[in-house]
């Protein structure tokens, strides 16, 4: 087989439409966009107009409100550190932070940091610092030997 001798297989590829060349093409004239208009010119696109009648978007109710102080955490349970430890991803003897928990495959982004909570058991002795953590997963960290270290959260007046 040669350069040369290379084709597609039969009925790939389709030859284009050849708009606009005469009435009897069968696509002449308006190029089957229909009459003029607005929608028969190039670079239309008329998303979410409804023909002057109130649109969906706006007869709906606005509802809620995005807190920009708030915070995204990466949410993290015990008994999947627990996993992770069993499977050899995380050294159990080593301190764990978020980026041992990225390194390990449990952490995608950043974020805010990691919120770790109590689902499931946690058998190894860890050190954790994590963002936050719910007050079950500190009693089973600490339970199993652990210490978790927490930021120091300012006091709100």
């Amino acid at each position: 087989m040669k350069l040369n001798e290379l084709s597609d297989v039969e009925g790939a590829t389709h030859s284009r439409k050849r708009l606009g060349r005469g009435i009897g093409s069968g696509s002449g004239k308006t190029a089957g966009r229909g009459v003029k208009g607005q929608k028969a010119r190039s670079g239309v696109a008329i998303n979410g107009f409804e023909g002057g009648q109130m649109p969906l978007y706006r007869r709906l109710p606005k509802r809620g409100f995005v807190n920009i102080f708030g915070s995204n955490f990466n949410v993290v349970s015990v008994g999947r550190i627990q996993q992770a430890i069993d499977a050899g991803k995380i050294d159990a003897s080593k301190a764990i932070d978020l980026d041992v928990l990225k390194a390990a495959g449990l952490v995608r982004k950043s974020r805010d940091g990691v919120r770790l909570l109590g689902d499931g058991e946690i058998t190894s002795k860890v050190s954790l610092t994590v963002a936050g953590a719910s007050k079950s997963a500190a009693e089973k960290v600490q339970k199993a030997g652990g210490t978790l270290t927490l930021p120091a959260v300012a006091s709100e007046a």
